[in-house]
Parts: C-alpha cells; structure tokens; sequence
C-alpha cells in the first residue's frame, strides 16, 4: 500500500505536497489536494511513525472525499499497527459501504482477526468472501486463508487450500513452494504425488511441479523415481539449486557415491560455495575409499564452517581409517576443543592413544568419556575395554559393577567381566559370566572371543559356545 520513494515523477516532490496540506490544514490555501496527494501525505506520516498526524490527515481528507475508500483503508491500518482493532474494524465498515469488494480490505479484516486469536472467524470470513473473487485475487484469499488455518494448527486443512490454489493456478509459486513442505508433514505424500503427476502430465515445462514431485517420492523412499522427476525439473530450470541437493542426497541412498558427486559438482557450478555441498562431496569420496579427496572437501567445508566440529571429526575419521594415528588424534582434538562436553570424540582420541600404545592417556580420554555419558553403555564399554588390554583386570571388574550401575545388565559387559576373571585365573566364576552374557546377547559371544582366541583353546569354554550357538 505504501510508497517507496515518495518523490517520484507522477506526484511530484513531497515537500511541496506537504508544504500545501499545511496550508489547507491551517485554512490558508484556496486550493484543496487531490485524493491521491491526502494519500501520500498520510503514508508520509504513517512510516514515519507519526500515528497522530496521519490519523489528522485522514480526517482533514474526508472532509473533501468523504466517501474516499482509500483514505478509510489507511484510517484502517493505521488504527490496525497501532493494536487498536476494534477502531480498525470500524473504518473497515464504513469503508465497505463504498466499496465492497476491495481485496486489500479482505486481508486487512483477516490480519485483524488473526492478531485477535480469531481463527475460525477469520477462516469464516475468508471462506465467505473467497467466492465474490475470481483468477489472481481469490488465490490471494486462499493463500491468506492458508495461513489462517496454519496459525490455528489445521494443518489438513493448509494442504487442502493449496490444492485450491493450484488447481486455479497451477503455477502459483507461493503455493508451489509450501505444498511440498505441507505434502511431508502432513503425511499426505502419496496424494502429493497424484497431484503433481495430473500437474506435470497437463503443465510439462513447469519446473516447480516436477520437483514437488521428485519430493513426494522422495519421501515415500522411491529414489530412483525421485531422481527422475528432479531430472525433468533441472532440465527445463538447470539452476534448481534445490533439485541437485535433493538429487545428490537420493544417489547417495541408493549408494550411488560417483553419481551423486556429479550432481554435486553441477551444484557447485550453478551456486555459491556451501559447506554442506563440500561435506556431503567428502563424504561420497570417504564412501568410494579416496580419504585423501574426501579430506579435501571436508576442509573446504571446515573453511566455510570453522566452528563447525563434526567436520574435523570426520577428517579425523579419515585418517584413522589409514592408520595415520597421530593425524586423526590431531583433527579429534580439533573437535573436543570445539565441543568439550562430547563423548565421542574424546573415545575417538582414546582409540587413537591405544593403537599408538600411548594406554595411560588413553584411559584417561576414555574416563572423560564416561564422565560426559555415564548412562551411555559404549563409552562404558570402551574404558572398561582400555582396562583390560591395558592388563588392569580387577579395576575391569569394578568399573563394570559402577556400569551396571549406570546402564543395568548388558551382554557386553557379562563378556568383558568373563574374560577379566579368566585372565585373573578365575575360571569357574569366569564360565558363570560367560553363560550369563550368552543367555542374554548369544549373538555377541564375538565380543568374548577377539578379546582372547586363546579362550577357545579350553574345553569348557568351547563347549558352552557350541552349546548356545546351535540354539
């Protein structure tokens, strides 16, 4: 409704617009304003916050142009942006005894029954008025009337109002846009697709649909149909950002690591540089085995987002899939000094400090883990892990009482305790704990076992494994 730039060539500068209202207000001009000039001297005063002096203006104006639509639709919003609706809802009124069928006066009662909390007035009084328009301004009611229904949570009903729209203008973008986004949260995405499947057969060159679509089966996990539908959407627009995103992600799905780094590659052609663009290229590489390219990619990605610690994670994660220890150790404390309060990176850098026989400062990053996550059974399972191939059986044992403690029984833990006991010459008790786990977690007994083959070197020991395996 309001003007950017007051001093424009149609209505020529504002000063001497309101070097003239001045004297009509005061009574000293023989010549009174045209209507349009009122408007532009109360929109001056309204944006420049000055509610008194337009609301002035407003009055001083009918006096002229009393039956003015106009100048009651700006009375109406002023009294609206002040928060006084019920002063609102009377110019609106008055204004409709003029004029009945102004589309800014629809939205504008709306906006004011909203602020309201008068959700199903609103819907009523959109629903009612929606018929009295045709083409462009009803999909503006039922764009309005969609919000309605999102801010009163009838979410069925926001999807069931886009359909409206696009079935008048299958092109609206607005409602193109929120469609997608309301097909998934309301579960609704099997009629999403037969929606956009009518859209695309009718409207093939409308790009928009074509995504909707690759979404919808996207959603219902259909990604080789999904990938379709973005081929067709990229093609007719080879700038759809979103549609190579979304494409990139569907090959990834399906596995598909050097197809969806083509995508991505197009992506990074068409946009500006993200650091989600580069982190999902590191992980593809990582994916194909290349960890020096996918290195590459995540530090580009770290570039963009240095705050950002599970990129230097998964570096670190790269390096230790290489057996480059102290270089993943370097990148995972890279990461806990970004995030101190998580667990997984100091078991990370503890992993690390084992496999470079470094134990005593390994358990310690591995207490720090229990610390941070006491009622996590992995890290539990990692410290009492350290114990034991550091040879510290008994302290083993008495930190898994502690993780029982924590977390309850788990099969992980009767395993580590047999095999601490049997280390400690315990074997009767040992069997007990071995039995135990087994009855519980049968299909963990490789836990016991990589801990010390020679364990199957004693009869009883392999008599019990076969016993619970044939189960």
């Amino acid at each position: 409704m309001f003007y950017d730039d007051f001093n424009d060539e149609e209505w020529g500068p504002l000063d001497e617009t309101l070097r003239r209202y001045e004297e009509v207000k005061k009574g000293e001009s023989a010549h009174i304003l045209d209507e349009e000039e009122f408007e532009r001297v109360i929109e001056y005063y309204f944006q420049n916050s000055n509610e008194e002096q337009a609301l002035l203006a407003c009055d001083i104006a009918r006096t002229y142009y009393p039956f003015s639509s106009a100048v009651l639709l700006l009375k109406a919003e002023i009294f609206t942006q002040a928060q006084k609706y019920g002063q609102a809802l009377k110019a609106l009124d008055e204004m409709e005894q003029y004029d009945n069928n102004n589309l800014d006066a629809v939205l504008l009662r709306s906006d004011i029954l909203l602020a309201q909390l008068k959700y199903d007035q609103a819907a009523l009084w959109l629903e009612q008025r929606c018929e009295e328009f045709e083409g462009k301004e009803k999909t503006e009611i039922l764009l309005e009337l969609s919000d309605v229904y999102d801010e009163s949570e009838e979410f069925d009903a926001v999807f069931d109002t886009l359909k409206r729209v696009i079935k008048i203008d299958r092109r609206n973008e607005e409602a193109l846009q929120k469609i997608c986004f309301w097909a998934e949260f309301t579960e609704r995405l099997e009629e999403s697709v037969t929606i956009h499947t009518q859209l695309t057969d009718a409207d093939p060159y409308n790009a928009l649909a074509w995504f909707n679509l690759g979404a919808a089966y996207q959603g219902l996990k259909l990604y080789e149909k999904c990938i379709d539908a973005y081929e067709f959407c990229v093609a007719i627009d080879e700038k759809f950002e979103f549609a190579y995103r979304n494409m990139a992600d569907a090959y990834m799905r399906l596995k598909w690591y050097g197809k969806a780094l083509e995508v991505l590659e197009k992506h990074i052609e068409i946009a500006k540089p993200e650091d989600v663009i580069f982190e999902a290229m590191g992980y593809c590489w990582e994916k194909q085995k290349d960890f020096g390219r996918a290195r590459q990619f995540y530090r580009q990605a770290s570039q963009l987002s240095p705050q950002d610690d599970g990129i230097f994670y998964k570096i670190g994660e790269t390096y230790a899939r290489e057996k480059q220890w102290e270089k993943a150790v370097k990148s995972f404390s890279v990461a806990l000094h970004l995030d101190k309060d998580n667990a997984s990176y100091c078991m990370a850098i503890g992993n690390c400090l084992m496999e470079m026989d470094v134990k005593s400062e390994a358990l310690v990053c591995y207490l720090n883990a229990v610390r941070l996550k006491p009622g996590n059974k992995t890290t539990w399972v990692a410290l009492v892990r350290g114990l034991y191939i550091t040879g510290y059986y008994d302290e083993a044992i008495t930190q898994l009482a502690v993780a029982r403690e924590h977390c309850g029984e788990k099969g992980d833990f009767y395993y580590y305790h047999a095999a601490s006991l049997f280390e400690l010459g315990k074997a009767k008790e040992a069997l007990l704990q071995l039995e135990k786990g087994l009855r519980m977690s049968p299909a963990k007994a490789k836990v016991f076992t990589e801990l010390n083959p020679e364990f199957l070197l004693r009869s009883a020991v392999a008599e019990l494994l076969g016993k619970y395996k044939k189960k």
